[in-house]
């Protein structure tokens, strides 16, 4: 499975896939960005115009670049996503992979008829942007049911090679209306069994919990901003324990590391923490900033390698008993582990 670091094109760095930054990461292979930033930093935008995405953010050519829509930015100003535009800025920057330029993204709380219309509305974008690259959204959701019969349906649409799933991050933090785990689980099964020769991408997947349920659930790639906004917020990723308050930077209701966890950062061997250290983490500004997300991406892909050869070497079913500690996500994945043949 592919880890996709999400960027923040107002504060870049840290610049984790340089091989001159301190912070390089040999395992990254993948990054995002949002259209929504290009288009609103106008100056961003002219220069991926004119030299193209890998060039004008210095992103070396082995590392693909996601373009995510924006959709949910756009929708938060009131407005859509200028497909014109959208559609004009991939024929010139070229992407390595790139989404339809708008969904509709439906939440827990509404009601049938509307998540019914949001469902109506993406499927019209799928359609119009059927061809070339463009990769066609589905969304968890009380519809996703319609969503399968209507891909199914559509000859071109079934062809594509990749879909990609959104929705999931509202009904795994519960929102109001959530769908029930099991209904979640038993959705996105049905999405891999019915396009089993598709590759799928899972949206918005930020801690290591959620990462062991990506995986069971045999998605090909997964994007994350969550080790950039933990890193702000002054937390950092423990390998199957979750986050931690490393530096005071609010109150975020989370713990602060135990002295066994401490020791566990004093032996971190993240670029971060091997050149700076416990004090790096715990540092303010952008210095902090940047130890922290690095250490936290190193994680996510930490644990995501593990988790791919434990269940290549079938030793999944014992490892995760002992590795994954006190995660709200622990009692879902026990359930696909339960009904799984494969890691048996």
């Amino acid at each position: 499975m592919k880890i996709v670091a999400g960027l923040n094109l107002n504060s870049i760095k840290p610049r984790v896939w340089d091989t001159a930054s301190p912070y390089y990461l040999s395992d990254l292979d993948a990054v995002m960005v949002s259209y929504a930033e290009f288009h609103q930093n106008r100056t961003r935008y002219r220069r991926a115009i004119e030299e193209g995405l890998h060039t004008s953010l210095s992103v070396p050519k082995h590392v693909k670049i996601y373009l995510d829509n924006g959709a949910f930015r756009f929708s938060r100003a009131g407005g859509e996503v200028p497909r014109d535009d959208y559609k004009a800025f991939v024929k010139k920057v070229k992407p390595d992979w790139y989404v339809i330029p708008q969904d509709y993204i439906p939440t827990p709380c509404m009601s049938d008829y509307k998540q019914n219309k949001c469902l109506e509305k993406t499927m019209a974008v799928n359609q119009e942007f059927s061809y070339d690259g463009y990769v066609p959204i589905l969304h968890v959701s009380r519809r996703l049911n319609k969503y399968i019969r209507l891909f199914n349906e559509d000859e071109k649409l079934r062809e594509k090679s990749i879909f990609a799933i959104g929705g999931i991050v509202p009904n795994l933090l519960r929102a109001p209306k959530s769908m029930s785990y099991k209904k979640i689980l038993n959705s996105i099964y049905k999405v891999r069994e019915t396009f089993a020769n598709q590759k799928l991408h899972l949206f918005g997947v930020g801690g290591t919990a959620t990462l062991h349920i990506a995986a069971l659930l045999k998605m090909d790639s997964v994007d994350s901003v969550g080790w950039r906004v933990r890193a702000a917020r002054g937390l950092v990723q423990l390998p199957g324990i979750g986050d931690r308050s490393i530096a005071d930077l609010g109150n975020w209701k989370v713990r602060e590391p135990t002295s066994q966890e401490l020791k566990k950062l004093e032996e971190c061997q993240c670029p971060a923490c091997q050149k700076y250290g416990l004090e790096g983490l715990k540092a303010n500004r952008t210095f902090g900033a940047c130890n922290r997300a690095t250490h936290n991406l190193w994680t996510l892909l930490e644990e995501n390698r593990m988790i791919q050869e434990h269940i290549k070497n079938k030793t999944y079913v014992e490892w995760y008993k002992e590795h994954l500690h006190n995660s709200t996500y622990r009692p879902l994945i026990d359930q696909i582990v339960e009904r799984s043949d494969t890691l048996k």
